[in-house]
């Protein structure tokens, strides 16, 4: 047996662990609170770097999708017009408009309110002429209505001595997609 004599008391000792090859500390031997310490300090940091890394993959994603909304914002504006085209034309072929309240519309826009003439379609001068007849409405004469076959149904065209007022579905769904692309 060797017996060392020293004279201080010893105040620190490092013990090797033969599996790890690492020195180790014989205050964290007795005491696991400074590697429970290091151990949450890890974490915190892997916990962080996952953080940034979720954060920059959230910026690279709505980079992603506004460059996708603005490359196609174009072609869906086309797709919700063609599909607005698609549900007038319905509309249109099963009579589920109103004729009385696109004429109204067209000549509100009109700034003289004399010497006016109403552009409809044979069918939609038929049916506006009934609903006058039937609601006993007044008849205006400054307001001339003509038959005009180059009109679509549902659409009129009003000549004023200031000029035309056109309230045709391609006109409108051409305001809707220029609108449309340019809110994208």
């Amino acid at each position: 047996m060797v017996t060392i004599q020293l004279e201080n008391p010893i105040a620190f000792v490092k013990i090797l662990d033969d599996s790890r090859n690492n020195a180790v500390d014989s205050s964290e031997k007795n005491d696991g609170t400074e590697s429970m310490m290091r151990n949450m300090e890890h974490q915190k940091n892997r916990f962080s770097r996952t953080c940034n890394t979720i954060k920059t993959v959230c910026e690279k994603l709505k980079n992603l999708h506004d460059k996708a909304l603005a490359e196609h914002s174009e072609g869906i504006a086309k797709l919700a017009v063609e599909i607005a085209r698609k549900i007038l034309s319905q509309k249109i072929q099963d009579k589920d408009y109103e004729i009385e309240s696109i004429v109204k519309k067209a000549l509100s826009n009109a700034t003289v309110q004399n010497d006016i003439v109403v552009h409809l379609n044979p069918e939609d001068l038929t049916e506006y002429q009934k609903i006058q007849r039937d609601n006993n409405a007044e008849i205006s004469t400054d307001i001339k209505f003509v038959s005009d076959a180059n009109i679509g149904q549902a659409e009129c065209l009003i000549e004023t001595p200031k000029g035309i007022i056109e309230s045709l579905i391609d006109s409108h769904l051409e305001q809707v997609s220029k609108a449309l692309q340019s809110s994208g």
